[in-house]
C-alpha cells in the first residue's frame, strides 16, 4: 500500500500486485471501486511479468476529492503517479466505469501509453440517458444520481453501515440478494472468499465518505469531451455478449469507432470477465503483447 502527493497538493493511493519488476499496467477499478483487487497477490501477473499498479480515483478509498473534475483530469493523475514512480512508458486497463478513464487515458497520452484494455467497459450516454438494454437496477442508480442524489447517498451509506457492523449479514444479503443479475455474474458471489473480496473492495471504496459513489456515475453520464475516433493507440475491448450492466450492443457500436481495435467478444459471458483465471490470463498477455509490439514500433522509427 502506497500514498502519492500530488502537485496539487492531493493524495492519489495505490497498491501494486504482481512483477515488481516486470511491465507496468495501471489498473483503473469500476464505479464505485478502490484499488484493492485480490485478498492476496496475483500469481497471474506474477507469472506473466506485470507490474499490476492498481490506483484509486479521486474521492474513492485513500484518493482525496477533486472537486469539479472530469474524465479527463483523471489523465493528469495518471501522468503523475508514472512520474512519480519513474515509469516513462506503460498500458491502461479499466474495468467497467473505469473503461471510460483508461480510454481517456489513451486519447490524452499517446507518447506515454503502449495500449490499453478495456474491459466490460461504460459507454457514452446518448442525451445523459442510460442505454434501454441496461440492467434497471443500473438504470435506477444512474437516474437517482442525477435526479435524487440524497436517496443515492442514503442508500450507499445504509449499505457501508452494514460493511461496517453486520459484516456476516452483508455477504449473506450479497450472496443471496443478487437475483437481478445474470446467472453467469451471480457464480461469483457465492464463496466467502468472493464476498469477502467485494465487501472489502466496496468498504474501501467508501473509507473516506460515499461522495464519490453518487458524483461518478452522474459524470460518466455526461459528455465524455473526447471522441473515441480519436485515440490513435492499439486498444483491447474485451466484453461479455450476456452483459447487462454495461450492454454488449453499446460496447460493439463504441468499438466499432476506435481506429485501432482489437475485440474479444465472449458467448454466454456476463459482466465480471476478470473473475475468470483463463481469461484475466488472456486480458494481461495480450495487452503485453500489444504494448510490446507498439514499443518495437516507436524504437524502429526512432534508428531509422
Amino acid at each position: 500500500m502506497d500514498v502519492i502527493h500530488l502537485k496539487d497538493g492531493r493524495k492519489m493511493g495505490l497498491i501494486e500486485y504482481g512483477d515488481r519488476e516486470g511491465f507496468p499496467v495501471f489498473f483503473f477499478h469500476g464505479t464505485p471501486g478502490s484499488r484493492i483487487m485480490f485478498l492476496e497477490d496475483d500469481p497471474m501477473s506474477k507469472e506473466l511479468g506485470i507490474r499490476l499498479i492498481s490506483l484509486d480515483r479521486p474521492g474513492f478509498g485513500l484518493s482525496d476529492p477533486k472537486p469539479g473534475r472530469t474524465i479527463l483530469d483523471w489523465a493528469k493523475d495518471v501522468q503523475e503517479a508514472a512520474d512519480h514512480l519513474g515509469i516513462s512508458h506503460f498500458s491502461v486497463l479499466g474495468v467497467s466505469g473505469g473503461g471510460a478513464f483508461a480510454a481517456g487515458c489513451a486519447y490524452q497520452l499517446p507518447d506515454r501509453i503502449l495500449s490499453a484494455a478495456l474491459i466490460s467497459s461504460a459507454t457514452p450516454f446518448q442525451d445523459g440517458k442510460p442505454p434501454k438494454s441496461m440492467l434497471k437496477e443500473n438504470k435506477l442508480a444512474f437516474f437517482l444520481s442525477k435526479r435524487f442524489p440524497w436517496l443515492l447517498k442514503a442508500s450507499f451509506r445504509a449499505q457501508k453501515k452494514l460493511i461496517e457492523k453486520k459484516p456476516e449479514k452483508f455477504k449473506k444479503l450479497t450472496k443471496n440478494g443478487n437475483k437481478h443479475l445474470h446467472p453467469w455474474d451471480r457464480q461469483f458471489l457465492q464463496t466467502d472468499e468472493q464476498l469477502e473480496l467485494m465487501m472489502r473492495h466496496l468498504h474501501e471504496a467508501t473509507r473516506q465518505s460515499v461522495d464519490e459513489c453518487i458524483h461518478e456515475p452522474d459524470l460518466l453520464s455526461r459528455p465524455w469531451a473526447f471522441d473515441m475516433k480519436d485515440i490513435q493507440i492499439p486498444v483491447d475491448v474485451w466484453h461479455g455478449k450476456e452483459d447487462t450492466m454495461a450492454p454488449f450492443e453499446e460496447i460493439e457500436k463504441m468499438a466499432s469507432t476506435i481506429p485501432n481495435v482489437k475485440t474479444y467478444y465472449i458467448d454466454q459471458a456476463g459482466h465480471f470477465l476478470t473473475d475468470v483465471d483463463d481469461i484475466w490470463r488472456d486480458i494481461l498477455l495480450t495487452l503485453k503483447t500489444r504494448a510490446e509490439k507498439q514499443h518495437q514500433e516507436h524504437a524502429s522509427k526512432k534508428t531509422q
